[in-house]
């Protein structure tokens, strides 16, 4: 089996792990996805081999072994988030791009019981470290809809630039939906972002969206409305 230099591997920092995915994951993302259905539908790329809310755990395997699949041939980086060993989501450093560009996406997806504890940006910087210095990645993109602003609030928080619209990026919930890129590299984040995270961390929770930065979805309009430049606006939908 091909192993790619820096996986498999897990990172912590104090309850917060990140550990690869495993087909006896299944159960746990199937419950997770079907009792956060409502929570993640809004912000979930239209796709089937992802449902929300299933009983069987045929399509769950079925995702996870392409998952591994892709991340054997060094595509991807696919983790579970775990919060004091118990599984509350899911990573993933995905659409990898060798050669001279060495880039890659980052994705994310959390339980709405663990929303608010800033898990999402310290799982979000544990991966960009390991992508950037153990890796060998260069740039780290979040394509985050206008309308997701607590998961905008999450990578401003950890020093992304905004770099504008992508106007009908994915489809989500029924649309063609706009996103805002954001992105970082390597050579602005030279003692690591985690550490960065620490400096800036406020006392309180972050308040964190439950969705994917790679997805496209909001109760508004398609493209969205109001201030959608504005990070640190309150986000209109679950918390």
């Amino acid at each position: 089996m091909y192993r790619r230099q820096g996986w498999p591997v897990t990172l912590q920092d104090g309850p917060i792990a990140l550990r690869p995915l495993r087909l006896r994951d299944a159960p746990a993302l199937r419950d997770t996805r079907s009792r956060n259905a409502e929570w993640l539908r809004p912000w979930e790329p239209t796709y089937p081999e992802m449902p929300l809310r299933t009983t069987g755990l045929t399509p769950y395997v079925s995702m996870l072994q392409a998952i591994r699949r892709e991340a054997r041939q060094g595509l991807s980086m696919p983790w579970a988030i775990t919060w004091g060993g118990e599984f509350v989501g899911q990573l993933t450093v995905g659409a990898i791009v060798w050669g001279s560009a060495r880039s890659a996406q980052v994705g994310y997806w959390i339980d709405n019981a663990h929303a608010g504890r800033g898990i999402t940006p310290t799982a979000v910087a544990l991966a960009v470290d390991h992508s950037f210095f153990q890796v060998g990645l260069h740039r780290i993109e979040a394509n985050i809809r206008p309308e997701n602003r607590a998961s905008r609030r999450v990578v401003a928080k950890l020093g992304f630039r905004d770099e504008g619209v992508r106007r009908r990026q994915l489809h989500i919930d029924g649309a063609w939906r706009d996103h805002i890129c954001y992105a970082l590299t390597a050579e602005e984040v030279p003692h690591g972002l985690l550490r960065r995270w620490r400096d800036r961390a406020p006392s309180g929770p972050l308040p964190e969206s439950g969705s994917d930065p790679a997805s496209a979805l909001g109760p508004e309009d398609p493209n969205g409305s109001g201030n959608p430049r504005d990070p640190a606006s309150p986000h209109p939908g679950p918390h």
